[in-house]
């Protein structure tokens, strides 16, 4: 069974990104805590689903539809959720899209764009619940990287970057809330067999290659990133700050 956290419980939490795969699992893993969660995605099929669910077994969830490129919809979906639940001590800056482009195709426009979706919207999100963490006397902001950057693996260099830049801002911001009580980390996980990934990337060869690199045998799915972004976010990990937790099954 998964751990429990009492300081949790009654705390509103943000998820971007939160509809569908690891966020998803986020989602749930901070209801069952006994959380508010706010879900900021942009499929509101799945998000509507996932929180009407959620309210059917007792959690409180609210959905905010979003495009998280447009910072100023993502200003007011953070806006309405704090009007909805109450001010925001924890984020977690999930959303993300590991879509392949080779180097020589890359345009100014589809830079911008990526830039934009995997990580631009980590410092506006973080940026607009800051206050309420300082208010509250502390926070939590759990912001999701990946191992490609750390193994250099090539085939999407400006994914690479982005993610790259998590670790950046997260450490910068640690630095300069942490008088506030306000903690900032990274989870950096490995592949993990979210439906996308099972869709798009796995295949025989894939996945032999995975279990070759792996110290550990069986595929990693989004529960496994969960537990690590609600450990983070509790008061159990009060002592760590500025640090990026490595979730890959010893692929690294």
């Amino acid at each position: 069974m998964p751990a429990i956290y009492p300081d949790l419980r009654d705390k509103t939490v943000i998820v971007t990104g939160g509809a569908s795969g690891i966020g998803a699992a986020i989602v749930e893993a901070f209801a069952a805590q006994g959380a508010r969660v706010g879900v900021l995605d942009l499929d509101a099929e799945a998000g509507t689903a996932l929180v009407d669910r959620l309210a059917g077994d007792g959690a409180t969830a609210q959905f905010e539809p979003v495009d998280l490129r447009d910072i100023p919809a993502l200003r007011a979906a953070i806006v309405a959720v704090r009007a909805a639940l109450g001010p925001i001590g924890v984020l977690i800056n999930n959303a993300a899209r590991d879509d392949r482009h080779p180097t020589e195709e890359v345009e100014p426009d589809y830079f911008d764009e990526r830039m934009a979706t995997n990580f631009r919207h980590q410092f506006f999100a973080s940026q607009a619940v800051l206050p309420d963490m300082v208010a509250l006397g502390g926070g939590a902001v759990v912001s999701l990287s990946s191992i490609v950057p750390m193994v250099g693996m090539g085939g999407m260099p400006v994914y690479s970057a982005a993610k790259s830049a998590v670790v950046g801002l997260a450490r910068s911001l640690a630095r300069d809330y942490g008088r506030h009580n306000v903690r900032v980390n990274v989870i950096a996980p490995g592949w993990i067999m979210t439906e996308r990934q099972k869709t798009l990337w796995l295949t025989p060869e894939a996945d032999a290659m995975r279990a070759e690199r792996q110290c550990l045998p069986r595929r990693l799915v989004p529960e496994d990133i969960a537990r690590v972004a609600v450990f983070l976010a509790s008061e159990d990990a009060s002592g760590i700050t500025g640090q990026t937790q490595v979730v890959d099954g010893g692929w690294l």
